[in-house]
């Protein structure tokens, strides 16, 4: 009997460091230069295990939780209810994972057809200050960076056991609980925890891309003025077919419209997009 409770109280251990801690992040942006009154403001989920951390939208895992059951169903694209998507848009398009045993960073973002990935080759440097003061339950201490082009300021806890933080922030002896940037542009702020069994396998439809931090700005700029070219061509190297041109709120999916058009209209949204995201977070 003593042996089988050392073997149920070891596998108690077991399943406890195995799961996963979800920390959700609300943050608040101001993307468009021109309208700095369109704010935005939407969840992110950083999810922490033993090994790494990833961080995203909330509403990208949901909006992948739709398709995932439209196609278990059979339905495939035309099984998937575009208003509910549509209530699922979300400004966070990329994933930010940190491996802790290498100590490295990896940024996710998907450029047309393609998923680039690159190591983030920029260290933080933070400069702490003895300032503290209380964010909720958490008392937090102060530390400023400049990064990217702007200049955060950051409030952690050693009240929680991880040295983390939302988006690339991190590299502090403790939790972030707030880091914004001085313009008043982008801010990050804990709301909530809680304990998930693992970590989600995030949809990755297309190719993926490693690539370096420069070239992947480079591809970025380039699809800001011409987008069509990485629908057609998938330019960032591999597929050449071209790509699947559909749509339409019709059980057909809109194949019956005139590709010609299609393409424009897509152009024209995808420009469209990219004037009104003129206030990245990263300026540099």
């Amino acid at each position: 009997m003593k042996k089988i409770g050392i073997i149920a109280l070891a596998l108690f251990i077991q399943q406890v460091s195995a799961q996963a801690n979800r920390f959700v992040y609300q943050v608040t942006m101001k993307p468009d230069t021109e309208n700095k009154a369109d704010v935005k403001t939407e969840n992110t989920y950083l999810d922490i295990s033993q090994d790494k951390s990833i961080f995203y939208s909330e509403n990208r895992i949901k909006r992948d939780s739709i398709m995932q059951k439209a196609f278990q169903g059979g339905g495939g694209r035309a099984g998937i209810n575009r208003d509910q998507m549509e209530g699922l848009k979300t400004n966070i398009n990329y994933t930010v994972e940190k491996d802790k045993a290498n100590q490295k960073t990896y940024f996710k973002d998907r450029i047309g057809r393609d998923i680039y990935s690159y190591e983030e080759d920029r260290p933080l440097n933070w400069k702490m200050s003895s300032e503290t003061r209380k964010i909720g339950e958490y008392k937090v201490q102060k530390a400023e960076t400049d990064f990217a082009g702007r200049k955060w300021t950051a409030w952690f806890t050693t009240d929680l056991p991880y040295q983390d933080g939302p988006y690339k922030f991190g590299g502090l002896p403790g939790l972030i609980v707030k880091v914004e940037d001085d313009k008043g542009d982008y801010s990050f702020d804990l709301m909530k925890n809680y304990k998930i069994a693992e970590l989600p396998t995030l949809n990755q439809l297309g190719n993926t891309l490693k690539v370096k931090r420069s070239d992947f700005v480079k591809q970025q700029q380039k699809f800001k003025t011409d987008p069509m070219s990485f629908m057609n061509q998938g330019t960032g190297g591999g597929s050449t077919a071209p790509m699947r041109i559909g749509g339409g709120r019709g059980s057909g999916g809109g194949g019956n419209q005139n590709p010609a058009d299609m393409r424009k209209r897509m152009e024209e949204r995808a420009k469209e997009e990219a004037k009104k995201n003129t206030n990245p977070i990263e300026l540099q």
